[in-house]
């Protein structure tokens, strides 16, 4: 990436148009009541101050990028009250009628300076309201002076002609008495016109830069947007947006798709009567931040063409708006069109560089161009792991390290170092070493000889420390749930050895985990008295308009609606945060991986909560990937407990909510279940092509994911396993347990393992599965995998109970052990598995009488049928049914005995015989 050129000066600041114009009479009559004509008598305190707010919300909302028409105003102004509504359209259309010369231009103007505070203010009349010339009102009105007092004579005339254009534009919309009064400003469109075309001098009137009227205001910047992916915290470009000190801030909140370009906003390209303005660049600052923000929301289902139609035209009004192409990165990104994201990137860094806003400590250099390039590279790193290449990412981020070593940039060092640990831990890198040795060695003295996971954690150690003496607060929560993930998949050993006879325990350790995932939350009660980036009044003011018939006052509304206006006044106030979303983001992360956790380690009702408590709370501030993450927990727990119907309904209601694209979770989440209920009905040739789906998405050519090669792997061998195809599930099951070795898995290896143990104790060589089940149980207790460690001693239980009926007792005895987790937190299946293998622990037990103590097998067989029926497991119920016949074959109750035989040949005719061609799951593909 070239070194960045300066950006060009900002050319489209501040320009006084008709919608400005309208402001400012709006405002002379909300701070001189008396003097309007006729003199409005305001009834009431919160009418003014009603008034007052609708005001602000106009010169600081961002929900377009175009101001509104006179058309839109009119209808606002509607919506604000009966009486006061009515009169002000009065008073506005009659005021703008008014103005046909740019003597009553000139005279308006001299007249709004009394408004104003300040040593020269004049003396105040009843009920007048003088405006702070620093409050947000005072500014805007000091602004459209400033502008109006350096306006030439044409640019004068060209004002009035939009004025009267921007008035015959709403004749076709307003009242009788308002069209009288329009049809008086449309007559003096002619003589308009023929001032603008006086022969004078040529030249464009001037316009007023923003940072002149506000460099008496805090010096501190408003940065673009906080988007960077996952670990970063925003950049912004070569605009300067000041903000008020005194005033609250906030992030964005609320749903964002209300402020992204709604399909009622037409792009208004062409316009009959006369020119379309821009909005303020503070404003079309925040409508982009709302977009980005939608963006990463909404992923793959944000409208990828129409914002491209938005964006062309911001580019076209505004060309020094380099950020634009910063919005096209993100929106190709998220569209995976790689070739477009890498441009987009490219040039919005060639063009501003994110040399603002960039949430850091200062670096050193004092350069106005340091933190740009290596910016630049992080950026360029995170897309290559978007993209799933890892590689690539390592080699980019390795020039960062290098290029923020020389700049002295410690802020981005410690991002970069972040993002280095994110792909580390997404994909393992084994061949990293070389990669990382030389040039990490400077910052870490790190060792090549040291294991990928182990060249993580202390990556992760040196990046929590410079994070926290620079105190990145974002960057620390950031790197306290990365630590988690580590606790909670690598087992903790020390970096150095002392020799083979060095005492190691090799566990990991929970209390770590939970430690870690409690200091990301305190991240929350850092924030009650720190600015953030963004004040919080573009989101009122967007929000306050948009909800504008919601915020009225009670009596005002009709009775019959009054409870659900209520309802959504009630919306609406809950909407604001003085919470960052990327911290309300983070805490949502915290609580993801809570329920991950809670799921590795064995609790089904804590997961559960944890991710209902995600989805109540932070589904707002959640991407749609996060939240599409946490339904599939819910549905797979769902799918575990209450069988496949009740599953297969509330996919239904997520495919609707979450768009289904390639690799996305629910997709991932829907051929699961699909491959699971195929193998318990027995119908193998759609468990295989479930199978095929999984092996496409898996493929390398749209990146690297060992996660789903991981997936696709397990699922491949075990359809094998149900075809009888012993041998060749076993050669699948070991390339997978090298691969995840290779990449570290030590958690997918436990699992694997299970899996050979299983494969050889139904091809009848319990013998050879026995060494599988124990090294398996090796990993649960080193993890604490509580659940599968159950599983897995379940599983060595059924071999020595396979060896012969001499070993019926200690499989007996393994069982009893794993119970209270099995019936605690196991799901159908393993519950029923477990009560299977008990009762025929019992019959196989030469001391055990069947005549004695016959109701405690027929009940463990009667829970598990009905358990497994509700599952569909045809193989299992068979067992459970034929176990069943037996025992009342020995009791002597023969019409028991042929109902459990019926309910055995049913389950075996439904597993040989699957409806390959007429099962419904076909229609699911």
């Amino acid at each position: 990436m070239a070194s960045p050129p300066q950006p060009p000066p900002m050319t489209n600041a501040f320009a006084l148009t008709p919608h400005k114009v309208s402001v400012c009479l709006l405002l002379q009559t909300y701070a001189l009541p008396a003097q309007t004509t006729p003199p409005f008598p305001f009834s009431s305190v919160s009418q003014h101050n009603r008034l007052g707010l609708y005001l602000l919300a106009l010169t600081k909302s961002y929900d377009d990028i175009l101001e509104p028409k006179l058309e839109e105003l009119l209808n606002q102004l509607k919506e604000i009250s009966g009486s006061l509504g009515h009169w002000l359209i009065d008073h506005l259309t009659s005021r703008l009628s008014s103005l046909s010369a740019p003597d009553d231009l000139f005279s308006f103007f001299t007249e709004m300076r009394g408004i104003l505070g300040g040593l020269d203010s004049v003396v105040m009349e009843d009920n007048q309201v003088i405006l702070d010339p620093n409050s947000n009102l005072g500014l805007f009105l000091r602004r459209c002076i400033l502008t109006f007092n350096l306006l030439s004579f044409e640019g004068l005339c060209h004002l009035l002609t939009n004025i009267g254009s921007y008035c015959k534009e709403a004749m076709s919309s307003c009242m009788p008495y308002e069209t009288r009064l329009l049809d008086e400003s449309s007559n003096d469109l002619e003589t308009l016109s023929e001032y603008e075309n006086m022969d004078l001098e040529n030249f464009m009137f001037g316009k007023v830069n923003e940072e002149i009227e506000a460099r008496k205001q805090a010096s501190e910047r408003v940065p673009f947007h906080l988007h960077g992916p996952k670990a970063l915290s925003g950049l912004v470009e070569d605009i300067e947006v000041v903000a008020d000190p005194s005033s609250k801030h906030g992030d964005k909140c609320g749903e964002t798709s209300a402020y992204v370009h709604p399909p009622g906003n037409e792009l208004r390209d062409v316009d009959p009567y006369g020119e379309i303005f821009l909005r303020t660049n503070w404003q079309v600052q925040g409508y982009l931040m709302e977009q980005a923000d939608a963006i990463e929301k909404h992923d793959s289902s944000f409208s990828l063409n129409s914002f491209e139609l938005v964006l062309r035209q911001i580019k076209k009004l505004a060309p020094e708006l380099h950020r634009v192409h910063f919005l096209r990165y993100l929106n190709s990104l998220y569209h995976d069109d790689y070739f477009a994201a890498l441009d987009n990137l490219h040039r919005y860094f060639d063009y501003s560089a994110g040399a603002e806003g960039f949430d850091s400590a200062p670096s050193s250099s004092g350069s106005n161009s340091s933190g740009r390039y290596e910016i630049g590279l992080i950026y360029l790193g995170m897309m290559h792991l978007h993209f799933g290449h890892p590689k690539q990412a390592l080699q980019v981020l390795t020039e960062a390290v290098r290029f923020s070593q020389q700049q002295s940039n410690e802020s981005c060092l410690a991002y970069t170092l972040a993002a280095i640990c994110n792909v580390l831990s997404e994909f393992g890198c084994s061949s990293s070493a070389g990669v990382l040795g030389t040039s990490f060695s400077p910052i870490t003295s790190m060792d090549t000889s040291l294991s990928v996971g182990q060249q993580l954690f202390v990556l992760l150690r040196e990046s929590l420390k410079r994070a926290e003496s620079l105190k990145l607060k974002r960057l620390v929560a950031s790197n306290h749930l990365a630590l988690a993930k580590f606790d909670l998949l690598h087992v903790q050993r020390p970096l150095l050895s002392f020799g083979p006879k060095a005492s190691m325990k090799l566990r990991t350790f929970p209390i770590n985990v939970c430690k870690e995932l409690r200091l990301c939350s305190h991240l929350i009660s850092e924030f009650g008295s720190e600015s953030s980036t963004m004040t919080t009044d573009g989101v009122f003011s967007t929000t306050w308009l948009n909800n504008l018939p919601k915020s009225m006052d009670s009596p005002l509304l009709p009775q019959e609606n009054a409870h659900r206006n209520n309802c959504d006044a009630h919306r609406f106030f809950t909407q604001l945060s003085s919470v960052p979303k990327s911290v309300l983001q983070l805490l949502g992360s915290s609580y993801i991986m809570r329920s991950t956790a809670w799921e590795m380690y064995g609790s089904a009702p804590l997961a559960r909560i944890n991710s209902l408590v995600y989805a109540t709370c932070f589904a707002d501030a959640s991407s749609s990937s996060d939240a599409a993450s946490v339904h599939a927990k819910l549905i797979q727990h769902l799918a575990v407990f209450r069988g496949y119907k009740e599953a297969f309904a509330a996919l239904k209601v997520a495919e609707e909510k979450f768009l289904t694209v390639s690799k996305s979770v629910i997709l991932l989440l829907k051929l699961q279940l699909l491959h699971e209920c195929a193998l318990h009905r027995g119908n193998l040739k759609l468990a295989q092509q479930v199978c095929d789906e999984l092996g496409v998405l898996a493929s390398s050519v749209s990146g690297v994911d060992k996660d789903l090669k991981t997936e696709a792997s397990l699922r491949h061998a075990r359809t094998l396993l149900a075809a009888n195809q012993f041998s060749q599930a076993a050669a699948v099951a070991h390339s997978l347990f090298c691969m995840c070795y290779k990449f570290n898995m030590q958690v997918q290896n436990a699992t694997v393992l299970l899996l050979l143990a299983e494969i050889h104790k139904k091809s009848g060589n319990a013998v050879l599965g026995l060494p599988y089940a124990l090294a398996s149980l090796s990993f649960c207790q080193s993890f604490n995998l509580d659940l599968l460690k159950a599983s897995a001693t379940l599983t060595l239980a059924e071999l020595w109970l396979s060896l012969g009926s001499n070993h019926a007792k200690r499989a007996l005895t393994l069982i009893h052990g794993a119970l209270p987790m099995i019936l605690g937190h196991g799901g159908l299946e393993l519950q029923a598995r477990a009560q299977i293998t008990e009762a025929k622990c019992y019959l196989s037990d030469p001391s055990y009488s069947v005549f004695e103590d016959s109701e405690v097998v027929l009940d463990l067989l009667r829970q598990a049928s009905d358990e497994l029926q509700v599952l569909e497991y045809h193989e299992l119920a068979a067992e459970a049914f034929y176990l069943m016949a037996h025992v009342f074959d020995k009791l002597g109750q023969l019409e028991r005995r042929e109902e459990a035989a019926a309910s055995f040949k049913e389950h075996m005719m439904a597993l040989e015989n699957p409806q390959d061609e007429d099962d419904p799951l076909l229609n699911m593909l």
